[in-house]
């Protein structure tokens, strides 16, 4: 690599290092290195993965002037390693990217440079379609996620879905005296969708505002005390909480395993009621899904009905939620999932505790961590939409009705076989003749069952007598016969 230029100053040389590359030179340094890389990884046969394919670095040298193995470039010379590329390999082949489609999203257009949400000084790339973001990470981390990738690629392999990040790769170019560590990862939040909220969450309260600066941006990215400000909560219906709850349950548990913490969730909002100020429109390039489980709702387990991916379609795979009179589509994701408990952060953490209370700081013990944000994902940003008591009750009533006339439907012609008895004993009486075993009449009170309300239906305890007494009452001998199947499991089932 060219490290030093020469320049003529009155007769005399002086030799100095080579700028710095500029940010445009990074990018398409990053898309000419990761394009090489995966097309010299189409040549090596597919093959199981192996312990030993996690510890892997391949390194290549890429002048500018091009060689027999590297293809000619017109920005300075530099060096592209990659890490366990057959273990990513196989992480993007079980979510269905093709190595073609892989290389068009990054390498087809320019990469889009975003915002840094966070407190991190990493740098984002957004490809053109949506479909992949590229961040820069610190030595450390980098090292961490190699370390991590055996049991990384256990959980994907065991559970696709998960609202962890999903890593597809994880390069370094040095250029210019400038090391640059990058990952592949999946993209949370829809730069075509309108994200009208957005919020950084922890769990915790210390410091858990967004700066003056932030809240200044076009698209602030809030944090938790601005949530309790803005929002009363997010509420779903049963089984979309209760997947998105198990989701989250197994993530954590899954982090806190690896010593993890002091990440968030990354959390968009989209309210359909509104027209959206900047809504974007569809790459042409985008022709329908390209990475499986990609979608917030694709991510989340349970029996919630994942939509067919359609190009088209309007939702983009978001969670349908409400909040107040509301309709909201939900994007979301875990992430900076890269930060283990380690010395430093025990350091941090006693350090905040001194002049703050230490169970509202964001770095924790991974276990205490885990819980308090899955407390607070469970009770304050997310919630379930209940029933209607008043429609549940009139439900309650109707069937109860329904019984009612059914029950006196059947109960009819007993009564009138119960006059004529009499009628006829009346008679006997006349002669002398008392009840006797054989002519005895059946005792309504001792001969049949009364179906009463439960306990569990809400009702005024001074009128339970009067309800009681007037509830339906059928006789053992044949009306439940004589009730068909359909009609006596669903007008019947209230009072069991």
């Amino acid at each position: 690599m060219s490290t030093a230029n020469t320049k003529r100053l009155g007769g005399g040389t002086k030799t100095s290092k080579v700028s710095k590359p500029t940010a445009a030179i990074l990018k398409e340094a990053i898309q000419l290195g990761i394009s090489y890389a995966v097309g010299n990884l189409s040549s090596k046969p597919d093959r199981d993965v192996l312990m030993q394919d996690f510890s892997v670095v391949e390194s290549v040298f890429l002048p500018s002037e091009g060689s027999n193995l590297t293809p000619a470039h017109h920005f300075p010379d530099f060096r592209l390693k990659t890490y366990a590329p057959l273990a990513f390999r196989y992480f993007r082949e079980l979510f269905g990217i093709k190595p073609d489609d892989y290389l068009y999203s990054i390498c087809n257009e320019p990469l889009i440079e975003l915002t840094n949400p966070g407190a991190s000084s990493s740098w984002f790339y957004l490809t053109s379609d949506d479909e992949f973001i590229i961040k820069t990470v610190q030595h450390k981390e980098a090292e961490f996620l190699q370390k991590l990738l055996p049991g990384y690629y256990m959980n994907l392999d065991q559970n696709p879905r998960t609202l962890l990040p999903k890593f597809y790769g994880l390069y370094c170019i040095q250029c210019g005296g400038v090391t640059v560590r990058m990952v592949v990862m999946n993209n949370v939040l829809p730069r075509v969708m309108k994200m009208h909220y957005k919020y950084d969450l922890k769990g915790s309260s210390y410091k858990r505002r967004a700066s003056r600066k932030e809240r200044a941006k076009t698209s602030p990215t809030f944090k938790d005390l601005d949530f309790h400000e803005m929002h009363e909560g997010l509420h779903f219906d049963t089984d979309t909480y209760n997947a998105l709850m198990k989701t989250l349950q197994r993530d954590c548990r899954v982090l806190e395993s690896f010593k993890i913490m002091d990440y968030s969730l990354l959390l968009g909002i989209h309210v359909l009621d509104r027209k959206p100020m900047t809504r974007g429109s569809r790459c042409d390039s985008r022709r329908g899904q390209k990475v499986l489980y990609s979608t917030a709702l694709e991510s989340i387990q349970g029996n919630v009905k994942d939509p067919e991916p359609v190009a088209d379609d309007d939702t983009l795979g978001g969670i349908p939620a409400k909040h107040k009179d509301e309709n909201l589509l939900i994007f979301l994701g875990i992430i900076d999932i890269l930060q283990s408990y380690r010395f430093i952060k025990k350091v941090e953490h006693s350090w905040k505790s001194l002049v703050h209370d230490g169970d509202t700081v964001s770095v924790h013990r991974p276990s205490f961590y885990a819980d308090r944000f899955l407390k607070f994902m469970g009770s304050t940003v997310f919630k379930k939409i209940h029933p209607l008591r008043g429609a549940s009750s009139k439900r309650k009533r109707s069937s109860l009705n329904a019984a009612k006339s059914a029950s006196q439907e059947f109960l009819s012609p007993q009564k009138e076989e119960r006059q004529q008895e009499k009628k006829a004993q009346s008679l006997d009486n006349l002669d002398g003749n008392f009840y006797s075993s054989s002519k005895q009449p059946d005792l309504l009170q001792r001969s049949v069952v009364s179906f009463e309300p439960s306990r569990g239906l809400e009702e005024d305890p001074e009128n339970s007598e009067d309800r009681r007494d007037s509830s339906a009452t059928i006789a053992l001998d044949d009306p439940l016969q004589s009730l068909s199947r359909s009609q006596s499991d669903s007008e019947l089932d209230v009072y069991l």
